[in-house]
Protein backbone atom coordinates (compact mmCIF):
# COMPACT_ATOMS: atom_id res chain seq x y z
CA UNK A 1 0.00 0.00 0.00
CA UNK A 2 1.22 3.49 -0.86
CA UNK A 3 0.34 6.39 1.45
CA UNK A 4 0.92 10.09 0.68
CA UNK A 5 0.86 12.62 3.55
CA UNK A 6 0.83 16.24 2.43
CA UNK A 7 0.65 18.17 5.72
CA UNK A 8 2.16 17.98 9.19
CA UNK A 9 1.29 15.29 11.73
CA UNK A 10 2.88 13.55 14.68
CA UNK A 11 5.60 11.49 13.03
CA UNK A 12 5.59 8.78 15.71
CA UNK A 13 2.13 7.74 14.49
CA UNK A 14 3.68 6.72 11.16
CA UNK A 15 5.35 3.80 12.94
CA UNK A 16 1.93 2.18 13.25
CA UNK A 17 1.78 1.58 9.51
CA UNK A 18 2.84 -1.99 8.64
CA UNK A 19 6.37 -2.44 7.35
CA UNK A 20 5.14 -3.36 3.89
CA UNK A 21 3.39 0.01 3.48
CA UNK A 22 5.21 2.67 1.45
CA UNK A 23 4.72 6.01 3.24
CA UNK A 24 5.74 9.32 1.67
CA UNK A 25 5.57 12.01 4.36
CA UNK A 26 6.27 15.58 3.30
CA UNK A 27 4.51 18.29 5.37
CA UNK A 28 5.39 20.85 2.67
CA UNK A 29 3.79 18.84 -0.12
CA UNK A 30 0.61 20.91 0.18
CA UNK A 31 2.55 23.81 -1.37
CA UNK A 32 4.02 21.68 -4.17
CA UNK A 33 0.91 20.96 -6.16
CA UNK A 34 2.52 19.50 -9.28
CA UNK A 35 4.60 17.07 -7.22
CA UNK A 36 1.53 16.11 -5.20
CA UNK A 37 -0.45 15.39 -8.36
CA UNK A 38 2.40 13.23 -9.65
CA UNK A 39 2.77 11.25 -6.43
CA UNK A 40 -0.95 10.68 -5.91
CA UNK A 41 -1.16 8.74 -9.17
CA UNK A 42 0.27 5.67 -7.43
CA UNK A 43 -1.27 6.25 -3.99
CA UNK A 44 -3.83 4.02 -2.29
CA UNK A 45 -4.51 6.69 0.32
CA UNK A 46 -3.71 10.32 1.05
CA UNK A 47 -3.67 12.02 4.44
CA UNK A 48 -4.35 15.76 4.59
CA UNK A 49 -5.27 18.62 6.89
CA UNK A 50 -7.39 21.56 5.74
CA UNK A 51 -5.10 23.21 3.18
CA UNK A 52 -4.72 20.36 0.70
CA UNK A 53 -7.49 20.69 -1.88
CA UNK A 54 -8.81 17.22 -2.60
CA UNK A 55 -10.72 18.42 -5.65
CA UNK A 56 -11.63 17.06 -9.06
CA UNK A 57 -8.11 17.67 -10.38
CA UNK A 58 -6.41 15.71 -7.60
CA UNK A 59 -9.00 12.92 -7.72
CA UNK A 60 -8.58 12.59 -11.48
CA UNK A 61 -4.87 11.91 -10.90
CA UNK A 62 -5.46 9.64 -7.90
CA UNK A 63 -7.17 6.86 -9.81
CA UNK A 64 -6.01 4.24 -7.29
CA UNK A 65 -7.19 6.11 -4.19
CA UNK A 66 -9.28 4.10 -1.76
CA UNK A 67 -9.13 6.32 1.33
CA UNK A 68 -8.57 9.93 2.38
CA UNK A 69 -7.51 10.49 5.97
CA UNK A 70 -8.36 13.92 7.40
CA UNK A 71 -6.18 15.17 10.26
CA UNK A 72 -9.12 16.99 11.83
CA UNK A 73 -12.85 17.12 11.20
CA UNK A 74 -13.64 19.86 8.65
CA UNK A 75 -14.26 18.47 5.17
CA UNK A 76 -14.84 21.57 3.05
CA UNK A 77 -11.50 21.05 1.26
CA UNK A 78 -12.60 17.62 0.05
CA UNK A 79 -15.02 17.00 -2.82
CA UNK A 80 -17.25 14.61 -0.90
CA UNK A 81 -19.70 13.98 -3.74
CA UNK A 82 -16.94 12.98 -6.14
CA UNK A 83 -15.31 10.79 -3.49
CA UNK A 84 -18.63 9.01 -2.99
CA UNK A 85 -18.97 8.51 -6.74
CA UNK A 86 -15.49 6.99 -6.84
CA UNK A 87 -16.11 4.87 -3.69
CA UNK A 88 -13.26 6.59 -1.84
CA UNK A 89 -13.62 6.53 1.95
CA UNK A 90 -13.28 9.95 3.62
CA UNK A 91 -12.09 9.54 7.20
CA UNK A 92 -12.14 12.53 9.58
CA UNK A 93 -10.52 12.19 13.01
CA UNK A 94 -13.81 12.75 14.83
CA UNK A 95 -13.37 13.80 18.45
CA UNK A 96 -9.58 13.60 18.50
CA UNK A 97 -8.99 17.35 18.82
CA UNK A 98 -12.18 18.23 20.71
CA UNK A 99 -10.37 18.95 23.98
CA UNK A 100 -7.93 21.30 22.25
CA UNK A 101 -10.72 23.31 20.62
CA UNK A 102 -12.81 23.36 23.80
CA UNK A 103 -9.91 24.77 25.82
CA UNK A 104 -9.28 27.44 23.16
CA UNK A 105 -12.95 28.48 23.27
CA UNK A 106 -13.11 28.64 27.07
CA UNK A 107 -9.79 30.48 27.41
CA UNK A 108 -10.80 32.97 24.71
CA UNK A 109 -14.18 33.56 26.36
CA UNK A 110 -12.55 34.38 29.69
CA UNK A 111 -9.91 36.61 28.13
CA UNK A 112 -12.40 38.57 26.04
CA UNK A 113 -14.93 39.06 28.83
CA UNK A 114 -12.25 40.04 31.37
CA UNK A 115 -10.43 42.30 28.90
CA UNK A 116 -7.31 42.79 30.99
CA UNK A 117 -4.85 40.59 29.11
CA UNK A 118 -3.81 43.06 26.42
CA UNK A 119 -1.93 45.59 28.57
CA UNK A 120 1.70 44.58 28.05
CA UNK A 121 2.58 47.65 25.99
CA UNK A 122 1.00 50.03 28.52
CA UNK A 123 2.68 48.28 31.44
CA UNK A 124 6.11 48.20 29.79
CA UNK A 125 5.80 51.91 29.06
CA UNK A 126 5.32 52.55 32.77
CA UNK A 127 1.56 53.08 32.68
CA UNK A 128 -0.82 51.61 35.25
CA UNK A 129 -4.25 51.14 33.54
CA UNK A 130 -5.86 49.64 36.64
CA UNK A 131 -8.92 51.87 36.58
CA UNK A 132 -9.77 50.89 33.01
CA UNK A 133 -8.84 47.21 33.05
CA UNK A 134 -10.43 46.64 36.45
CA UNK A 135 -13.83 47.01 34.79
CA UNK A 136 -13.68 43.62 33.10
CA UNK A 137 -16.31 40.97 33.70
CA UNK A 138 -16.70 37.37 34.82
CA UNK A 139 -18.02 34.54 32.66
CA UNK A 140 -19.79 33.12 35.70
CA UNK A 141 -23.54 33.60 35.30
CA UNK A 142 -23.36 34.71 31.67
CA UNK A 143 -25.09 33.11 28.70
CA UNK A 144 -23.01 31.16 26.19
CA UNK A 145 -24.62 30.64 22.81
CA UNK A 146 -23.38 27.79 20.64
CA UNK A 147 -24.11 28.06 16.92
CA UNK A 148 -23.98 24.39 15.99
CA UNK A 149 -24.15 21.68 18.64
CA UNK A 150 -21.97 18.80 17.48
CA UNK A 151 -19.37 16.93 19.50
CA UNK A 152 -16.98 19.84 20.13
CA UNK A 153 -19.78 22.25 21.03
CA UNK A 154 -21.24 19.64 23.38
CA UNK A 155 -17.91 19.40 25.18
CA UNK A 156 -17.77 23.21 25.41
CA UNK A 157 -21.27 23.17 26.89
CA UNK A 158 -20.27 20.60 29.50
CA UNK A 159 -17.29 22.65 30.69
CA UNK A 160 -19.19 25.95 30.52
CA UNK A 161 -22.04 24.63 32.67
CA UNK A 162 -19.48 23.42 35.21
CA UNK A 163 -18.46 27.09 35.53
CA UNK A 164 -22.09 28.16 36.13
CA UNK A 165 -22.46 29.56 32.62
CA UNK A 166 -25.94 29.16 31.17
CA UNK A 167 -25.75 27.45 27.77
CA UNK A 168 -28.12 27.85 24.83
CA UNK A 169 -27.61 26.34 21.39
CA UNK A 170 -28.88 26.40 17.82
CA UNK A 171 -28.69 23.25 15.73
CA UNK A 172 -31.58 22.37 13.40
CA UNK A 173 -30.04 18.97 12.62
CA UNK A 174 -29.77 17.55 16.16
CA UNK A 175 -32.89 15.70 17.30
CA UNK A 176 -34.83 17.26 20.16
CA UNK A 177 -34.54 14.07 22.22
CA UNK A 178 -30.75 13.84 21.91
CA UNK A 179 -29.22 13.48 25.40
CA UNK A 180 -26.78 16.33 24.72
CA UNK A 181 -29.66 18.80 25.16
CA UNK A 182 -29.87 18.00 28.87
CA UNK A 183 -29.25 21.26 30.69
CA UNK A 184 -28.94 23.19 27.40
CA UNK A 185 -31.72 25.36 25.99
CA UNK A 186 -32.44 24.76 22.30
CA UNK A 187 -33.34 27.93 20.39
CA UNK A 188 -33.57 29.47 16.94
CA UNK A 189 -30.67 31.45 15.49
CA UNK A 190 -32.19 34.90 16.08
CA UNK A 191 -32.90 34.02 19.73
CA UNK A 192 -29.34 32.76 20.09
CA UNK A 193 -27.95 36.04 18.76
CA UNK A 194 -30.21 38.15 20.96
CA UNK A 195 -29.42 36.31 24.19
CA UNK A 196 -25.76 35.25 24.01
CA UNK A 197 -23.10 37.10 25.98
CA UNK A 198 -20.53 34.70 24.52
CA UNK A 199 -21.21 33.34 21.03
CA UNK A 200 -19.10 30.42 19.80
CA UNK A 201 -19.43 29.14 16.21
CA UNK A 202 -19.33 25.38 15.55
CA UNK A 203 -20.84 24.86 12.09
CA UNK A 204 -19.33 23.55 8.84
CA UNK A 205 -18.73 25.73 5.79
CA UNK A 206 -21.45 24.97 3.24
CA UNK A 207 -23.34 26.89 0.58
CA UNK A 208 -25.91 27.78 3.25
CA UNK A 209 -23.42 28.95 5.88
CA UNK A 210 -20.96 30.84 3.63
CA UNK A 211 -20.76 34.48 4.72
CA UNK A 212 -23.57 33.83 7.22
CA UNK A 213 -22.02 36.06 9.87
CA UNK A 214 -22.13 39.50 8.30
CA UNK A 215 -23.12 43.01 9.40
CA UNK A 216 -26.80 42.09 9.69
CA UNK A 217 -25.97 39.26 12.11
CA UNK A 218 -23.62 41.37 14.23
CA UNK A 219 -26.33 44.00 14.67
CA UNK A 220 -28.61 41.32 16.15
CA UNK A 221 -26.08 40.59 18.91
CA UNK A 222 -25.74 42.30 22.27
CA UNK A 223 -23.30 45.22 22.27
CA UNK A 224 -21.46 43.58 25.19
CA UNK A 225 -21.28 40.17 23.45
CA UNK A 226 -18.05 38.51 22.39
CA UNK A 227 -17.66 36.17 19.43
CA UNK A 228 -15.40 33.12 18.98
CA UNK A 229 -14.91 31.35 15.64
CA UNK A 230 -12.98 28.08 15.54
CA UNK A 231 -15.00 26.49 12.72
CA UNK A 232 -14.31 27.90 9.23
CA UNK A 233 -13.38 31.39 8.08
CA UNK A 234 -15.68 31.49 5.07
CA UNK A 235 -18.63 31.52 7.44
CA UNK A 236 -17.75 35.06 8.50
CA UNK A 237 -17.42 38.36 6.63
CA UNK A 238 -14.12 39.57 8.04
CA UNK A 239 -14.51 43.19 6.94
CA UNK A 240 -17.94 43.37 8.58
CA UNK A 241 -16.55 41.82 11.76
CA UNK A 242 -13.74 44.38 11.95
CA UNK A 243 -16.25 47.19 11.50
CA UNK A 244 -18.48 45.74 14.20
CA UNK A 245 -15.55 45.71 16.64
CA UNK A 246 -14.43 49.24 15.78
CA UNK A 247 -17.93 50.69 16.13
CA UNK A 248 -18.75 48.84 19.34
CA UNK A 249 -21.53 46.80 17.73
CA UNK A 250 -20.00 43.83 19.59
CA UNK A 251 -17.45 43.90 22.38
CA UNK A 252 -14.76 41.47 21.26
CA UNK A 253 -13.78 38.49 19.14
CA UNK A 254 -11.37 35.59 18.93
CA UNK A 255 -10.82 34.43 15.35
CA UNK A 256 -8.81 31.31 14.57
CA UNK A 257 -9.98 30.69 11.00
CA UNK A 258 -10.08 32.87 7.90
CA UNK A 259 -11.65 32.85 4.46
CA UNK A 260 -8.21 32.66 2.84
CA UNK A 261 -5.41 30.85 4.65
CA UNK A 262 -2.66 31.60 5.34
CA UNK A 263 -3.92 35.10 6.15
CA UNK A 264 -1.95 37.63 4.10
CA UNK A 265 -0.82 41.03 5.35
CA UNK A 266 -3.14 42.95 3.03
CA UNK A 267 -6.14 40.93 4.27
CA UNK A 268 -5.07 41.27 7.89
CA UNK A 269 -5.12 45.06 7.62
CA UNK A 270 -8.90 44.92 8.02
CA UNK A 271 -8.27 44.00 11.66
CA UNK A 272 -5.82 46.84 12.38
CA UNK A 273 -6.84 48.88 15.45
CA UNK A 274 -9.71 46.54 16.38
CA UNK A 275 -10.19 46.51 20.16
CA UNK A 276 -10.40 43.32 22.27
CA UNK A 277 -9.40 41.05 19.41
CA UNK A 278 -7.50 37.75 19.42
CA UNK A 279 -6.19 36.42 16.11
CA UNK A 280 -4.55 33.00 15.77
CA UNK A 281 -3.45 30.94 12.73
CA UNK A 282 -5.95 28.04 12.69
CA UNK A 283 -4.49 26.38 15.78
CA UNK A 284 -7.52 25.96 18.06
CA UNK A 285 -7.46 22.23 17.40
CA UNK A 286 -3.68 21.92 17.24
CA UNK A 287 -1.89 21.21 20.50
CA UNK A 288 0.91 18.75 21.21
CA UNK A 289 -1.55 16.35 22.81
CA UNK A 290 -4.27 16.90 20.24
CA UNK A 291 -1.89 16.42 17.33
CA UNK A 292 -0.81 13.06 18.73
CA UNK A 293 -4.42 11.90 19.12
CA UNK A 294 -5.44 13.15 15.66
CA UNK A 295 -2.43 11.53 14.01
CA UNK A 296 -2.88 8.11 15.61
CA UNK A 297 -6.63 8.08 14.96
CA UNK A 298 -6.07 9.02 11.31
CA UNK A 299 -3.45 6.34 10.75
CA UNK A 300 -5.78 3.76 12.31
CA UNK A 301 -8.72 4.96 10.20
CA UNK A 302 -6.74 4.71 6.98
CA UNK A 303 -5.32 1.28 7.78
CA UNK A 304 -8.77 -0.11 8.56
CA UNK A 305 -10.25 1.31 5.36
CA UNK A 306 -7.45 -0.10 3.22
CA UNK A 307 -7.70 -3.52 4.84
CA UNK A 308 -11.43 -3.65 4.13
CA UNK A 309 -10.85 -2.70 0.50
CA UNK A 310 -7.78 -4.88 -0.01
Amino acid sequence: MRIIISEFMDESALNNFPADYSVHYDPELVDKRSELLHLVQEADAIIVRNRTQVDAELLSHGTKLKAIGRLGVGLDNIDLDLCQTKAISVLPAVGANAISVMEYVMASAMMLVRGCFFSNTDMIQGNWPRATLGKGGEVHGRIMGLCGFGGIAQLVAEKAMAMDIRVIAYDPFLNDDHPAWQGVQKCELDDLLAQADILSIHIPLTADTANLFDASIFHKMKPNAVLINTSRGGIMNEVDLAQALKTGTIAGAAIDVFADEPLQANQAQAFADCPNLILSPHVAGVTDEGNVRVSYVTVENVMQALEVKA
